[in-house]
């Protein structure tokens, strides 16, 4: 037999020996307290949605993550669209980033209300800054989507007909 082959059964034979002492360490093994100076943790049920400025009353909720959309620097939204409600075509100050969490979102790049693509979730989306769009989830779906969207604020947003609702039922 080549030393090669040798030198990988000891090796194999040390794991194996191995593998016992190895499985009472980790059954035994107890996760220590998670430092939140260092790691912030989250669960999805203490996540808490709110209104948020300009939306209709019962149109759509946001859950603030990190940072502020008002304020210079990064932030991180989960906002949650209820069926029947759009926003009208609009754009930004800087690109975002959007990942559908749950639900069917529908987007559009448009300045005319035009119908859109609907987008499962897992899907993202990149909006890039001052392009003409807008978004939202169907009368007839069945549940709202939500959304978390990533930038950078201030988001300054604009319509593209100032003049029209900044939401509009579907």
């Amino acid at each position: 037999m080549d030393p090669v082959s040798i030198e990988r059964r000891l090796l194999l034979r040390r794991l194996l020996l191995a593998a016992p002492v190895l499985s009472a360490l980790i059954k035994n093994a107890v996760a220590g307290e998670i430092n939140s100076r260092e790691t912030f943790v989250l669960q999805p049920n203490a996540i808490r949605f709110g209104p948020w400025h300009g939306p209709p009353p019962g149109s759509s909720e946001m859950a603030m993550l990190y940072g502020n959309l008002n304020a210079a620097g990064p932030y991180l939204v989960l906002m949650k669209w209820n069926p029947g409600w759009f926003s009208a075509p609009h754009d930004y100050r800087t690109d975002r980033i959007c990942v559908v969490v749950s639900g069917t979102w529908w987007v559009n790049s448009s300045a005319s209300f035009t119908p859109p693509q609907s987008l499962p979730a897992g899907g993202y989306v990149l909006r890039h800054a001052r392009t003409w769009h807008y978004d939202g989830v169907p009368a007839d779906a069945k549940a709202p989507a939500e959304i978390a969207v990533f930038g950078v604020g201030p988001v300054d947003i604009r319509l593209a007909d100032p003049a029209r609702p900044s939401w509009r039922r579907v």
